[in-house]
């Protein structure tokens, strides 16, 4: 029987992200639509330019395609829903390829990576989460179909 022991050098405390991708590019019926690969394929080429710069960068996995659902106010008394196809990029900062940075080189990292993959996806917004934080990035001078504007 194989046994293995922990690597004590190699642990730390874990630090899950996600980013959260709508595949339909724009809203309404005739959107074009996205796919899971494309994903994989953006992903795999943002991280080998990040390597070939000598720069880190954070591995996850993809998601099987999901769907957010959501409803909104129109008006008192009134509400619009929708959905959206989803992937979710999702993992944790290494502990053997990544231990040294901080929590605020994630951040900047995600963002990066999660404004490349909103850019190649034509999405409005992408959402983001690091630990127990979560947040929006949206495309500036764009508005949703809620009229929020950036």
């Amino acid at each position: 029987m194989t046994t293995y022991q922990r690597v004590e050098t190699k642990t730390s405390v874990r630090r899950s992200f996600a980013i959260t991708l709508g595949l339909a590019e724009g809203y309404g019926a005739d959107t074009k639509k996205h796919t899971r690969q494309e994903v994989i394929d953006a992903l795999l080429e943002y991280m080998k330019r990040l390597v070939a710069d000598g720069k880190p960068y954070l591995s996850g996995m993809v998601s099987a395609e999901g769907a957010v659902v959501y409803a909104y106010s129109n008006a008192p008394g009134n509400a619009g829903g929708g959905y959206e196809d989803t992937v979710v990029f999702f993992g944790e900062v290494s502990v053997i390829y990544n231990p040294d940075l901080s929590d605020d080189d994630v951040k900047r990292m995600l963002d990066d990576m999660a404004g490349y993959l909103g850019g190649i996806l034509g999405q409005t917004r992408v959402y983001v989460a690091y630990c127990n934080e979560i947040w929006v990035l949206q495309k500036q001078k764009t508005e949703t179909p809620t009229d929020e504007t950036v």
